[in-house]
């Protein structure tokens, strides 16, 4: 019975989809023009106020820190840790109106409106089980960051439901090598209370924290692995429980 309660946020949810179709036109008349400035110009800012209209239906606050920190110029790798759903609401409001796509699982694409939302505002769907398939997105990411386009990727592969963090996957940083571009560590807290925590929404206040970016030019394998475990350590060092969530 309590997964009723529900349904009242997954409605206002849905209006704001509907709501967002309003700017899909626009936004494909940008990306026909081959223009990807002008394409990433009108992708930001529809889903930024996507993201605002979602959080004012559901009375979730979101907390920036560091946006200073973010590259002056498009075309970096957000790496995130993933506690909950509400993640991608918290990092669309932080980029106050500049592109991200997602790196999202392959079943999303067919949830009605949400999949074609996430197409849209320029994610890539990635095929869980099928190595060459994820390669080949994995690929696909590497050339739309060479492009100017900015991505997000969730190395611990699933949400966490809690403050702790798993550790990372590693072919997670691989479309950052490949295209030579920055990585932006990013840390997420308090996504988890909204409706993981309880499987029940609630309303809650969403902290997102930008730490200093880390270009990936001309660094060497061993550098690389260095900076994976430097990015991991500093996204997790700036959580309230820094403990290892096995």
């Amino acid at each position: 019975m309590s997964k009723l309660r529900n349904i009242p946020a997954l409605i206002r949810v849905a209006n704001s989809l509907r709501a967002f179709n309003h700017y899909e036109k626009d936004i494909l008349a940008a990306r026909e023009t081959g223009d990807p400035v002008k394409d990433r110009e009108v992708t930001g800012h529809a889903a930024y106020l996507w993201a605002q209209d979602v959080c004012r239906r559901l009375h979730l606050t979101v907390t920036v820190t560091g946006q200073e920190n973010l590259p002056e110029q498009d075309g970096f790798l957000i790496i995130a840790n993933h506690q909950g759903y509400g993640d991608i609401l918290a990092l669309l409001v932080a980029m106050n109106e500049r592109q991200i796509g997602f790196i999202a699982k392959d079943s999303l694409e067919k949830v009605p409106m949400l999949g074609r939302w996430i197409s849209n505002i320029g994610s890539l769907f990635l095929k869980r089980g099928n190595a060459r398939e994820a390669m080949k997105s994995l690929q696909e990411g590497a050339k739309r960051l060479k492009d100017g386009y900015n991505l997000v990727i969730f190395p611990e592969g699933t949400r966490s439901r809690k403050t702790r963090m798993r550790h990372f996957k590693r072919g997670s940083f691989k479309m950052a090598f490949k295209a030579k571009v920055p990585i932006v560590p990013v840390t997420l807290e308090g996504a988890y209370h909204i409706y993981e925590e309880t499987g029940v929404y609630h309303p809650a206040e969403l902290h997102v924290q930008i730490h200093p970016y880390v270009e990936t030019a001309g660094l060497d394998r061993h550098a690389q692995n260095e900076a994976e475990n430097q990015i991991e350590e500093t996204i997790r060092q700036a959580l309230p429980n820094p403990e290892v969530l096995e």
